[in-house]
């Protein structure tokens, strides 16, 4: 698998080591089908500087989000999966800052390049740090907006199993029949996916690595094969490995010279078949021992 380090529309996987902007001054308007990221939240990580505050947060998206909205096709689709800053036992709820910064950009758009908000996706994980004077944190947000009113949203895609399989219509025309979809059911607006803790299989020396189970469903569910996703904020890869392993082109920028060479490394663990990730399933299985859940003897 070749990664190149410059973008062309023709590349199956670019991954730039520097800054994002450097990136998107290169890629012309409407390249980008879909944008997936998860941006620094201003909590003195190693690859933040000291002096990162909500502030430096705000200011890099203004910059940022116009710049995305460039390069992204109409009927494209961008994903932001933020969190909590956190100061003195205060939090502030940073997709509230990114839902306020687009809001103020639509102003000057027209119709057809706007963002439009579809869904604030909720990922819900069981572990994290215990707190004492408040309740311990255990979800980010997800923010899906679209740019135009035409996009794609392929639901059969991502659906996830029933928890009664079984159930049917008890009365009506359909008495009898399934009221389930048997290919299953909307996975909602909350996603119950385990973090990347010291145990998990995806782990690497990224403190706050996501797991590529969230990247991997909104690939599936927005894009067709063949299109072209970016992650300006790559980090250690976990975008790119979804959309690679989904038969999608990858562009990615990180700055981090470590987690880029990590990155290449995962990309190229794909191609030799030894990648490591934890299965997109449900934490909880089906209840198959309920009646509900039983099918019927006179189904076939």
């Amino acid at each position: 698998m070749k990664i190149y380090k410059d973008f062309s529309k023709g590349n199956k996987v670019t991954l730039y080591n520097g800054d994002c902007f450097d990136l998107l001054k290169t890629i012309p308007d409407d390249s980008i089908d879909l944008v997936i990221t998860s941006p620094p939240y201003a909590m003195n990580r190693s690859y933040e500087k000291a002096s990162d505050d909500v502030n430096t947060f705000i200011d890099q998206h203004k910059l940022l989000l116009p710049e995305v909205n460039r390069v992204l096709k109409k009927g494209g689709s961008i994903c932001w999966q933020v969190g909590y800053f956190v100061e003195n036992k205060v939090i502030v709820p940073l997709d509230v800052h990114i839902f306020n910064i687009i809001e103020s950009l639509n102003i000057n758009l027209d119709k057809e390049d706007k963002f439009y908000l579809r869904n604030r996706v909720i990922w819900s994980f069981g572990h994290g740090l215990n707190s004492k004077l408040r309740l311990s944190g255990r979800h980010e947000t997800i923010l899906w907006y679209t740019k135009g009113n035409e996009y794609d949203f392929n639901l059969d895609e991502i659906r996830v199993p029933q928890k009664y399989p079984g159930k049917t219509h008890y009365k009506g025309p359909k008495k009898g029949e399934l009221s389930g979809n048997p290919l299953g059911k909307n996975p909602t607006d909350v996603w119950d996916i385990p973090n990347v803790k010291a145990n998990h299989v995806e782990k690497t020396v990224h403190p706050c690595q996501f797991p590529i189970a969230i990247p991997q469903r909104l690939i599936k569910a927005l894009t067709n094969k063949g299109d072209t996703v970016l992650d300006p904020f790559n980090g250690v890869g976990s975008t790119g490995v979804a959309t690679i392993i989904e038969g999608r082109k990858y562009v990615g920028a990180e700055i981090d010279k470590e987690y880029y060479e990590l990155s290449k490394n995962r990309f190229k663990d794909i191609q030799k078949g030894t990648i490591r990730i934890r299965e997109d399933k449900p934490v909880l299985k089906p209840n198959k021992k309920s009646k509900v859940a039983i099918k019927p003897k006179h189904f076939l």
